[in-house]
């Protein structure tokens, strides 16, 4: 039988990933910038020109190879871009 348990929203903590929000911020900043090339129908060596990386980091970038990428390096990518990055902070709720 599968046990089934009721998602916190954030898959990586779920996991138990000690870096949890690393990683799902991460996460949202990558798929932002895939979105972005599909959007302006960019080639991957047009879009690594752009974000100023080369097109074999813009291959890993995506096929979602997160762990190549620090949160400083996808900032950098989307500033390249003319795209702005709002930052929130709010309290969890911690269930006892």
């Amino acid at each position: 039988m599968i046990e089934m348990y009721e998602s916190s929203g954030n898959i990586f903590k779920d996991l138990a990933c000690e870096d949890a929000e690393n990683l799902r911020v991460r996460s949202s900043l990558m798929i932002q910038l895939k979105q972005y090339v599909k959007q302006k129908y960019l080639t991957q060596k047009s879009a690594a020109e752009l974000f100023g990386i080369t097109q074999p980091r813009m291959s890993d970038l995506m096929r979602g190879k997160i762990d190549l990428f620090s949160i400083d390096t996808l900032i950098n990518m989307l500033a390249r871009a003319g795209l702005h990055i709002s930052v929130e902070v709010y309290s969890i709720p911690i269930a006892s």
